[in-house]
């Protein structure tokens, strides 16, 4: 019985792959994607209808969706990280030192609780010998040195309004959407690349077996929530 019900899977398991290969075949087409993008529908009999709806339901259950606790614990690992650093050089280079432009863009970032600790990392790194001190950001060190420095700039900041919230909340689904698509771009363009867009190999038992337990696992949690 346990076999029959692994090739069940297995078989379920294949044929969303090669509707996967169709869908990857008409995105490395210029003209069909072209089509797509205008219309919403493509020449293909196998992507009609329920299909890609079903394709739609079984990465949906791949790939959860993005809630506001998500989003809380992300800026909880965001704040005080190497990313967060690292995404502060880039911001510095890029408004050259001008610090009230560089929070406009700074992900989760409070002038009243970061701009010390923003100060002790750019200094840091200025040392360093990679950042240039610039003249937008010495006059505001100068300004930041009268102000007394919080004393827990790593707490979770307060929410001072419900506009204020929400707008944070878009602002870093809208930054985790334009890396997912550029992470999904680059993965079709490699898959392409590779296969020329033409037929692709068909993955082992064992690959299609460990992405099903990802699929089950993701329903057994969900079904686990809902009780």
């Amino acid at each position: 019985m346990l076999a029959v019900v692994i090739d069940h899977l297995l078989q379920e398991a294949k044929a969303k792959f090669q509707q996967l290969q169709n869908v990857i075949a008409i995105l490395g087409d210029e003209e069909k994607r072209a089509v797509y993008d205008q219309t919403g529908f493509v020449d293909d009999a196998e992507l009609a209808g329920d299909v890609v709806q079903n394709l739609k339901e079984y990465f949906r259950a791949m790939y959860k969706k993005v809630t506001e606790a998500d989003i809380e614990e992300f800026e909880a690992n965001y704040r005080g990280s190497d990313i967060e650093k690292n995404d502060l050089i880039d911001l510095y280079k890029k408004c050259n030192g001008n610090m009230n432009r560089l929070f406009c863009s700074m992900l989760c970032s409070d002038p009243k609780l970061d701009s010390h600790r923003f100060k002790d990392i750019i200094d840091e790194v200025i040392a360093a010998g990679e950042l240039k001190e610039t003249k937008a950001y010495k006059k505001w060190t100068k300004k930041i040195s009268e102000i007394k420095p919080p004393t827990s700039p790593l707490r979770r900041r307060a929410k001072s309004s419900k506009k204020q919230p929400e707008k944070e909340l878009y602002a870093i689904i809208s930054q985790r959407k334009h890396e997912r698509k550029d992470h999904f771009d680059s993965m079709f363009s490699s898959l392409i690349s590779k296969y020329g867009g033409g037929q692709m190999p068909e993955p082992s038992e064992e690959e299609f077996e460990a992405a099903q337990r990802k699929v089950e696992s993701g329903r057994s949690s969900k079904k686990l929530k809902r009780k």
